[in-house]
């Protein structure tokens, strides 16, 4: 069932510009460096704490109106249905509190956020990365529904520059890897009727070259670890076949033990993956269910215990979930990790073992895949863990930027780059209405200053961060996708996979400490053959660390390279080297014998 501070400006020479022709980061929690670790539920301390009837932490209030028992009590009983939530809005796995009527507590403050989870990666006491969060206001927040209209409305129609997909190489290696040949159209893969007319509607006049590929591979039910470029159809690559060989199945629903099990480490990419399973089974019996923290967690719940074919997840409530005994995987023939780089890099390894090596779970019957954009050697050797005789899927250049994306540079110290975003925007406000700006930032603290500095202009903007509630979260998203809000000003979350039509032009008001994270923000435009514009404000105080891996971008892409680079060149290094780019396993030649893979 589907559910749905800056300083002053300051007089100073203009800022040195530099366009690409064609020829820090805050955390939606406190932890890490790349808000992808946004839901992690079995990581948070085990700190106690005091809470009466005013009283924050241990464990939400009572909530009358749901009849269930909090701190509302005098004796502080321990709410299970709707427990505390930690900075990241997700649900901790083992919180008390007791006592007085205006106690605090419930987790411990000052090492909640570092007891259990991998260390983070910048400390740096000029970031807002919630080592010291003010109390959030908590509520039971029920996510409205999504019609059927706006989920078709959302989809993304191939640009101008699609028809270039085609030269795209496309390699898959492993045994068996010749036993599936690609498709060039959708009819060709003998989807269900339904599917195909949801294609259609969504806009899709032939699949991606990911597409091409793996549709055929997950038909067959291989497993799969795929690769590709972002804004090149991955979602749509896992979710048609699957779809497809659930209906062709036709095994019974039981409650609670889903069929396909969809996992991605943030909440807002969790539900846009919903969107798309929604959409193309829309007309279908196929159910479609959420499991994300920050909403209630009941309401989830009933949802996936009346039965689901599909349930999309985080990390943390899947486990909250599997443990209360929720969820059970008897069923469950699917399993995908979607941005699975970055969920093993994250800590979610363990979540990944536990589902893995779950005692319900038939692994005989299972087919699993991952995908992300980059693939490193170590996560490729994490990842054979999980998968058994599984075929290596690339398309293009991995860990490579998008060819349809300008890419701009334009040097500027930090004092001047608040109206230096008021100028780029001023000159953009005068687009369609049809036009989105993404703006990235590094702090909370920021995208809040600069979110209420631009409500004063004319600038339609909103911002979406970890320490705003759920709800204000998808509102900001949904008001930036109907285009209420033009402008959106982000933490690093957005950039890990979202899908948003319109965006013609994402800012990095402060670039990223690490080449993927830019490779990732500037992939929210100029996707599925649109071309797109990416600016990006460069701090020679502060982004040097960058510069090399920026360059070996701009020349993958064959862009312009800023001369305040200072004439770095791209270097030896290929960019496979460092994103995983070819099979660690040895290549196997067409008819060549090949060991078979380690079992589980």
């Amino acid at each position: 069932m589907g559910d749905w501070s800056d300083d002053e400006k300051t007089s100073a020479p203009a800022p040195k510009r530099a366009t690409a022709s064609k020829t820090q980061t805050d955390d939606w929690g406190s932890n890490d460096r790349q808000d992808n670790n946004d839901d992690r539920g079995n990581n948070f301390s085990r700190g106690r704490g005091r809470g009466g009837g005013r009283g924050r932490g241990g464990g939400n209030f009572g909530d009358r109106e749901n009849n269930s028992e909090g701190f509302g009590e005098r004796r502080g009983k321990y709410n299970r249905e709707n427990r505390d939530f930690n900075d990241n809005g997700e649900e901790g796995s083992d919180n008390r509190g007791s006592g007085s009527r205006r106690g605090r507590g419930g987790f411990n403050r000052e090492n909640r956020e570092d007891s259990d989870r991998p260390p983070r990666r910048d400390r740096n006491e000029n970031n807002d990365n919630g080592d010291n969060p003010e109390e959030q206001k908590r509520e039971v927040y029920i996510p409205a529904e999504t019609t059927e209209e706006e989920l078709f409305a959302s989809s993304i129609s191939a640009g101008i520059n699609f028809d270039n997909f085609d030269k795209i190489e496309i390699h898959v290696t492993g045994k068996g890897s010749d036993d599936f040949d690609q498709i060039k159209t959708f009819e060709e893969a003998e989807l269900r009727d339904f599917l195909l007319n949801n294609v259609k509607k969504s806009g899709y006049k032939k699949p991606t070259p990911i597409q091409k590929r793996a549709i055929p591979i997950i038909m067959g039910k291989r497993d799969l670890m795929g690769c590709a470029q972002t804004g090149s159809g991955k979602t749509a690559a896992f979710v048609l076949p699957i779809l497809n060989t659930i209906m062709n199945d036709k095994d019974t629903l039981n409650p609670g033990k889903p069929q396909c099990l969809i996992v991605a480490p943030t909440r807002e990419l969790v539900i846009q993956i919903r969107d798309e399973a929604m959409k193309f089974a829309s007309g279908s019996y196929v159910k479609v269910a959420l499991a994300y923290g920050g909403a209630a967690s009941r309401y989830q719940s009933e949802n996936i215990v009346q039965g689901c074919h599909v349930l999309v997840a985080t990390p943390g409530r899947l486990m909250d979930f599997v443990n209360k005994g929720v969820i059970s995987f008897d069923d469950l023939k699917f399993l995908v990790l979607d941005e699975a780089d970055r969920m093993l890099d994250m800590g979610f390894r363990d979540t990944i073992d536990k589902v893995c090596n779950h005692s319900t779970l038939n692994k005989d019957s299972l087919t699993i895949m991952m995908f992300s954009a980059t693939f490193p050697d170590e996560i490729q050797r994490l990842a054979a863990q999980y998968l058994r005789n599984y075929l290596f899927l690339t398309v293009g250049i991995v860990g490579g930027a998008s060819a349809d994306v300008e890419q701009e540079f334009i040097e500027v110290p930090r004092r001047e780059k608040r109206q230096l975003l008021t100028d780029t925007l001023t000159q953009y406000s005068k687009s369609t209405d049809e036009d989105r700006i993404l703006v990235f930032v590094e702090t909370k603290k920021t995208a809040d200053y600069l979110a209420s500095f631009l409500s004063e202009t004319t600038l339609s903007t909103t911002s979406i961060h970890g320490d705003r509630l759920q709800r204000e979260r998808e509102e900001a998203l949904r008001d930036f996708r109907t285009g209420k809000r033009k402008v959106l000003i982000a933490t690093a979350v957005a950039a890990r996979g979202l899908d948003i039509k319109g965006v013609t032009h994402v800012i990095n008001y402060d670039l990223p400490k690490e080449v993927d994270e830019y490779i990732h923000r500037i992939g929210r435009t100029g996707r599925v053959g649109n071309r797109g514009k990416a600016t990006s404000f460069f701090d020679p105080d502060v982004d040097q660390t960058i510069v090399s891996d920026l360059v070996r971008i701009l020349t993958q892409t064959k862009q312009a390279i800023p001369d305040f680079f200072g004439g770095i060149s791209a270097g030896s290094c290929g960019m496979a080297d460092k994103y995983g780019g070819s099979d660690i396993r040895q290549p196997v030649a067409a008819g060549a014998p090949q060991k078979d893979e380690d079992e589980w």
